[in-house]
């Protein structure tokens, strides 16, 4: 049921404010919908994370992000998304018309990055399927799905992970409208609002980014948020009781 999706995003404490941007921009438009964050400290102290920390890592969420599925705990649709999206469209939305014979749903990307560095000075590595992973529809009652477990996610390589080697081939794998996972910056502005907007190379929390394309839909969500914060109307940060359950 819609009243039981859960929206897992990615959380590293350098993006905070996109973090609750992002969830904000969920919340606003789909209330009923769980939004947690995936945080690296609190899967690790569940026991369900435990690799090495990573100095190549672009975010603290750059494999746990993979742990959806396990966390949502349910045969039905999972969403994962980076921290640095603002949606401008009800989520769920996107769960129409999905085809349930797929494990999981994305925008195939195909694309060369513009820039050397993102973020904050992060270097950009072009791979197959790159930027697929960052706004994934689970299916989890699809047995391919269930493979995402604790014990996988910790063993398999990062490439194996982000390429989606875990599926048995790209015909389980769904395609997505680009609007679900607009790249800015990578992509030429359209003439119509995407629904899911993702400051995939900077956004404007990054002093660098102030000017790129929809800086204005971020800030006007910034200060929507900051808005309902002040009133009592934002709702509070989410808990691990519900990352978990």
């Amino acid at each position: 049921m819609l009243n039981d999706l859960k929206v897992y995003v990615g959380y590293d404490a350098r993006e905070d404010e996109a973090w609750e941007v992002c969830r904000h921009s969920i919340q606003i438009r789909s209330p009923s919908t769980q939004v947690c964050a995936i945080r690296q400290n609190q899967v690790r102290d569940l026991g369900l994370y435990n690799r090495a920390e990573d100095s190549n890592a672009s975010t603290d969420f750059s494999l746990t992000r993979f742990l959806a599925p396990y966390l949502a705990a349910h045969d039905g649709w999972t969403i994962f998304a980076d921290c640095d999206f603002v949606f401008t469209a009800d989520i769920t939305n996107c769960l129409d018309g999905l085809d349930a014979q797929k494990a999981v749903h994305v925008v195939k990307h195909i694309y060369e990055p513009h820039y050397q560095n993102k973020m904050d000075g992060k270097p950009q590595h072009a791979y197959p399927r790159k930027n697929w992973s960052s706004f994934m529809i689970f299916n989890g009652s699809h047995p391919t799905t269930k493979r995402l477990t604790p014990e996988y996610v910790n063993n398999a390589s990062p490439a194996d992970l982000h390429r989606f080697a875990w599926t048995n081939d790209e015909a389980e794998i769904g395609s997505l409208d680009v609007k679900w996972n607009f790249l800015v910056g990578e992509y030429p502005k359209p003439s119509q609002l995407p629904y899911a907007i993702h400051f995939t190379n900077g956004g404007p929390w990054f002093s660098e980014w102030q000017n790129v394309d929809y800086a204005d839909i971020w800030k006007s969500e910034r200060d929507s948020y900051k808005a309902c914060k002040a009133r009592g109307l934002a709702k509070d940060p989410d808990e691990m009781r519900n990352l978990a359950t």
